[in-house]
């Protein structure tokens, strides 16, 4: 028994319960077929998954078309859509995407350009930012012809179905929805630039780098800077893994860290795999106090996060334990890219580059005392905290935004 066709979809705003219709895009949209004559229009486009249909000139900072070969390219009208059959990992079969550049431009023939006719233009927009139609294409296209490349013949690709509310109010309503979740994702996105772009001033200004004064600092310190090296305030502690062939060395209760764990969040406090004390004592893998800031020594060097349980590490880290009464964990942390300079113009290896402990203590670091450093360190862990919270804020609105195209439409 044939499955039953969905006829509306699982989220529908109040007051409407009418089944939606099923069209072809051929009913829908016509192709444009409008060539660039006598090379009137100079502004080449180009469609991409990622950032949509842009100017070549500020994607490549250049046009790279064949400036006497534009004549064939199509003319593309402000709020024309575009279908490039490049694939990639966001766009398995090909992005679709709507001009918004407010202007008139020129696309390859490679494209497939079309205008949308009698329907909500913005409700298409966003059709296509859905899989829906992705079925269609997988039973009508092929893309064996090229890896990069999605094939489709014009006269198939016409009819690819697309199933629309009946009542224009619906389709206004479902489009105004979601581009009012893009605009707050993106007001939210210019915000945590503007925190990043805040605590990037805050690391220029309030550490010393080339002098023995900070530009900015807490009022009541005046002491000159000193100069130390990192091995005088820290001790550096390499890590080492347990044989894997043996059985009772694995699957413990302590953390042990790989150099892919680190890197995304400022604490670490669960490693992916746990080794036991049996497997510690026959390896050069060592206990790690809370507090120990992991840097990664090879392999990508320089990243970083600070233990907030003990653990211990493979011996992809020079691990830095700090002295308590010389230095403060999160303002070492905060130092991450410093460090991370440094090791990747010390570093040596003839097969991938990596910084030895001996190495990273010679280090050189401008440091206040032990006072000051800690309220630094006050200051950017809460800016550091607001810049968590605001990443997580993005992370639920773009998955509301996925939640809605999955059910909003059919």
């Amino acid at each position: 028994m044939a499955k039953e066709e969905k006829k509306a979809p699982k989220l529908r705003f109040n007051g409407y319960t009418n089944d939606w219709e099923r069209k072809k895009l051929g009913d829908v949209a016509e192709k444009v077929i409008q060539k660039n004559n006598n090379n009137v229009f100079k502004n080449v486009l180009t469609n991409s998954a990622e950032h949509g249909i842009i100017s070549q000139r500020d994607f490549f900072e250049r046009n790279i078309a064949n400036k006497n070969n534009i004549s064939t390219y199509y003319i593309v009208q402000n709020d024309d859509f575009v279908y490039n059959p490049r694939i990639s990992n966001s766009a398995p079969y090909g992005p679709i995407n709507r001009n918004k550049t407010g202007y008139t431009g020129i696309i390859s023939p490679l494209y497939y350009v079309f205008r949308v006719l009698g329907i909500n233009t913005a409700f298409i927009e966003w059709y296509f930012k859905t899989t829906c139609w992705h079925k269609f294409m997988y039973q009508h296209g092929d893309s064996g012809a090229r890896s990069d490349r999605f094939s489709i013949k014009d006269n198939e690709l016409k009819k690819l179905p697309i199933k629309l509310p009946a009542d224009d109010t619906e389709q206004e309503k479902i489009a105004k929805t979601l581009n009012s979740l893009n605009n707050t994702i993106q007001l939210h996105e210019n915000y945590l630039q503007l925190l990043y772009n805040f605590r990037s001033f805050l690391l220029q200004k309030m550490f010393s780098i080339n002098d023995t004064f900070p530009n900015l600092r807490f009022k009541q310190f005046n002491d000159k800077w000193k100069y130390k090296k990192l091995g005088e305030v820290a001790d550096i502690v390499s890590g080492g893994t347990p044989d894997t062939t043996k059985r009772d060395y694995w699957n413990g209760s302590i953390n042990w860290y790989t150099p892919a764990e680190v890197g995304n969040k400022i604490f670490v406090g669960g490693s992916q795999r746990k080794i036991t004390n049996i497997g510690l004592e026959n390896s050069s893998a060592k206990i790690l106090p809370v507090g120990t800031v992991l840097f990664t020594s090879r392999a990508g060097i320089g990243k970083t996060a600070i233990l907030k349980e003990k653990g211990s590490t493979n011996q992809g880290f020079q691990s830095i334990v700090p002295k308590k009464k010389s230095l403060d964990s999160y303002f070492i942390f905060s130092m991450s890219n410093i460090l991370k300079k440094y090791g990747e113009s010390h570093g040596a290896g003839s097969t991938f580059l990596e910084i030895s402990g001996k190495e990273l203590a010679k280090a050189r670091i401008s440091l206040p005392s032990i006072t000051e450093q800690k309220n630094i360190s006050k200051v950017l862990f809460k800016l550091d905290t607001i810049i968590t919270l605001q990443k997580q804020e993005i992370d639920n609105l773009k998955k509301l935004k996925q939640f809605l195209l999955q059910n909003m439409f059919i």
